[in-house]
């Protein structure tokens, strides 16, 4: 198994994560929570911020689509970029640029600076949520590295699932423009953040044992990684299809007021929050059943609301199930991805960040021009047959394999604290925490979660 070793500390025991790492992992979080809610604000506010900037709602549904695409092209290329500077300070500089992005939209009167503001905020998100799953690995002892990576990744599940019902609220009440403004203001408190409980964190060393062959060859030759990729793009494409227009369905179909539509979604954020670290604990075992039980569930959750949304007590069931199955599917991925190139996580995660926001962005546009065309059901019932293309997907390729001897195979008990595996000395670098003091850093990783072969292949 290849693993990272955690940030050193002064801890009698050397397997336990600290308080202050943790309290690394939680700022770590909520830049991810902030990073994706600014980019998802624009479906809880969708009405209101067409209406301020005399658009239609399709068109003001197309502002995701250009965040995605922006995104889709930073995510894969920081960690290529990026050489051996420190990515605590290049999380802190995205974190700000993210701040500039929401400023420009809290001001924008027209489309074009609307535009722009959502050009910025793609650079910084694709930097923040491309790196956030392998920092995360690197500031905890590697029994929790898989409990890191859900925490980190909760970020991005709380933004879709409690970050747009909040932004909703903050519309309602002080306007759509404050909303944005909000998220700039945390942006910028969350650059000091970084900056004061991280470590420094230097590139990753390729861990000990992986072949030249392996650290170089194209990520797209390993099987289950192209699989999870092409699952991802329909399965995303599908859900933020439907759900960029879920306000006007819950308006116009269940005929909801603005406040009962933020109470929808708030269900729908808390039973996101459930799935995500469910979906966590799941995938670290059995990461392609886990995510195969997700599409299941987002396709269903949308059919469902597509035959029954006019009655209100049925719509909530779906919206429910949807923020359950939806909520997991980010975490879940994310450790497909991992166990599939664990000699390469950068990597693997840009590349997955990037199709992941490519997805979003290809589904706000088809989602656009199908509700523009078709209206609401044509687009609920389209949505619906993309999960079934995802599924399709998963269930004829292969996922990442699992091999004995790792921490989450119950039948596997390493030395030292149960359940855990002991870091390996030779993946180990020095790297400075953030009170100046010599700690070292990880190199390489998997989640705390099945282990993969060194080469990444899968099983066929």
């Amino acid at each position: 198994m290849v693993s990272y070793a955690p940030v050193k500390n002064t801890d009698p025991d050397p397997d336990r994560t600290t308080p202050w790492q943790w309290v690394a992992v939680v700022v770590l979080s909520l830049s991810t929570f902030v990073v994706v809610t600014s980019e998802m604000l624009p479906v809880g506010v969708l009405t209101p911020m067409a209406d301020g900037l005399r658009i239609s709602s399709g068109t003001a549904g197309f502002s995701l689509t250009i965040t995605g695409l922006v995104t889709a092209v930073t995510a894969p290329a920081v960690p290529r970029l990026l050489g051996a500077v420190d990515r605590r300070l290049v999380l802190a500089v995205a974190m700000l640029v993210l701040a500039a992005g929401n400023a420009l939209s809290a001001v924008a009167h027209g489309f074009g600076l609307l535009v722009v503001s959502r050009i910025v905020l793609g650079i910084g998100m694709g930097a923040v949520w491309g790196l956030a799953a392998a920092v995360a690995m690197r500031l905890v002892a590697p029994r929790n590295a898989a409990l890191a990576v859900s925490a980190a990744v909760s970020g991005v599940a709380a933004a879709s699932v409690v970050g747009v019902p909040l932004g909703t609220l903050i519309s309602n009440s002080f306007g759509w423009r404050a909303a944005f403004a909000a998220l700039s203001v945390a942006a910028v408190v969350l650059a000091a953040g970084l900056l004061l409980s991280l470590p420094r964190l230097p590139r990753p060393a390729v861990p000990a044992g992986t072949s030249d062959r392996d650290a170089h060859e194209p990520l797209l030759r390993t099987r289950s990684v192209t699989v999870g990729l092409v699952l991802i793009l329909f399965l995303v494409t599908a859900h933020f299809g439907a759900y960029t227009y879920v306000r006007p369905v819950l308006e116009e179909r269940t005929a909801l007021s603005p406040g009962a539509v933020a109470l929808v979604l708030l269900v729908y954020g808390v039973f996101g929050l459930v799935g995500n670290f469910a979906a966590g604990a799941l995938a670290a075992r059995r990461a392609r059943v886990t995510v195969l039980g997700l599409t299941v569930g987002i396709g269903a959750a949308i059919a469902l609301l597509a035959i029954f949304s006019t009655i209100g007590s049925l719509t909530g069931v779906s919206v429910a199930l949807w923020g359950l199955t939806y909520g997991g599917l980010s975490v879940a991925a994310q450790i497909w991805m991992t166990q599939s190139a664990p000699h390469r996580v950068e990597q693997v995660t840009g590349l997955y960040v990037g199709v992941f926001t490519a997805a979003i962005a290809l589904g706000a546009f088809l989602g656009g021009t199908i509700m523009e065309s078709g209206g609401i059901t044509p687009l609920l019932w389209s949505a619906a047959g993309l999960s079934v293309v995802a599924l399709a997907v998963g269930l004829i390729g292969p996922g990442p394999t699992a091999l004995p001897g790792d921490p989450a195979d119950p039948a596997a008990t390493p030395e030292g604290s149960p359940g855990s595996a002991p870091a390996e000395p030779d993946a180990a670098r020095t790297v400075e925490s953030p009170a100046g003091s010599s700690a070292g850093a990880p190199a390489a990783a998997a989640p705390a979660g099945p282990a993969v072969a060194p080469s990444g292949k899968s099983k066929s």
